[in-house]
């Protein structure tokens, strides 16, 4: 084969390449071990190596872009200023100047809670601080290139949006918006995916930033159904799964190219049919042993995971390339 031809071979299979690559994206960080969404939670991740780290953000009331998964500080991971644990739910983000919601430490869990018992192993970081994304930018670029071989790592920012609670967050176009100009400011729209259950900032983000990857969340649980049976979710942005006939095809109709799921959703035919539909398939929160090999076998394409360290021992089993572990100071 000559030059010329060997090249636009490598052109014409690195998209294949790139899309079949799994991708092993910590959590929060990584709650099972660190705080969530707290620089040392993901350094902590980044320690470990994975290849994404997936994150949730909000918007204070003076336009800051900062890291929380809860549209008000929750009781089960704040302190307040003079030091106890909130009693209840906190203050709205969206309704707080970012210099108040900065008094208040998210650094431990709060002993004696459903919440604290499920993540035993998750070691406190008294003092940690809601951050704000920018800090989260700073952190990926000081960890700089991995091993030869490795991509650098990458960001999931989810916008936290309710349609059922509009007045808890920014609109969803607005939202949008700030997101993708904090992205590009800092260099760092080819390594983001956007994602959300509210599939109108991803409808925004494909209009005005097609170079941005978007990711369509769903579940299909009692305590979280996004999705729905009859006419369109309000969370869908006016797609319908009874005109689709299925959620794989609903995400295709929006012009999506990622699918993350609860866990629980997924099965064989959805995963092999998403796929077929040109589809890459994510399943998130997978932390227990038997769920990441059940995850595995189906065939997804990624996890997101609350332990990205057990997820590496199982995929180290199956003989799978891991992602380059990189130690960075928070």
């Amino acid at each position: 084969m000559q030059p010329l031809a060997l090249i636009l071979a490598a052109a014409l299979l690195a998209p294949l390449q790139a899309a079949q690559a799994f991708d092993l994206q910590g959590h929060r960080g990584a709650r099972g071990l660190a705080p969530e969404n707290t620089i040392a939670g993901f350094a902590r991740a980044l320690a470990i190596g994975v290849h994404t780290l997936e994150t949730d953000i909000a918007i204070s009331r003076d336009g800051m872009l900062l890291i929380s998964h809860d549209p008000a500080l929750n009781p089960d991971i704040t302190r307040g200023p003079d030091g106890p644990w909130l009693a209840s739910r906190g203050p709205v983000i969206f309704h707080t100047p970012w210099a108040e919601l900065q008094r208040y430490d998210v650094g431990r869990l709060k002993p004696g809670t459903r919440y604290a018992a499920q993540y035993p192993d998750q070691q406190p970081v008294d003092g940690a601080r809601l951050p704000a994304l920018a800090d989260l930018f700073a952190l990926v670029k000081r960890a700089g290139n991995p091993a030869p071989g490795n991509p650098p790592v990458r960001l999931a920012l989810e916008t936290k949006i309710n349609p059922l609670a509009p007045d808890d967050t920014a609109a969803p176009e607005p939202f949008a918006r700030a997101l993708v100009a904090a992205v590009r400011d800092a260099g760092l729209a080819s390594r983001t995916s956007i994602l959300s259950f509210d599939w109108r900032t991803l409808q925004t983000i494909q209009r005005e930033a097609p170079e941005i990857a978007t990711v369509y969340l769903t579940a299909r649980q009692r305590w979280l159904d996004n999705v729905g049976s009859g006419p369109a979710s309000p969370w869908t942005a006016g797609f319908a799964l009874a005109d689709h006939g299925s959620v794989p095809k609903m995400i295709r109709a929006a012009g999506g190219k990622i699918w993350s799921s609860f866990h629980g959703d997924l099965d064989t035919a959805q995963v092999k049919e998403a796929q077929a539909l040109g589809l890459q398939v994510l399943a998130w929160t997978v932390n227990e042993p038997a769920q990441i090999e059940a995850m595995l076998g189906l065939g997804v394409d990624g996890i997101v995971t609350d332990r990205p360290d057990r997820v590496r021992e199982a995929m180290a089993r199956r003989g799978m390339a891991l992602p380059a572990a990189m130690k960075v100071a928070p």
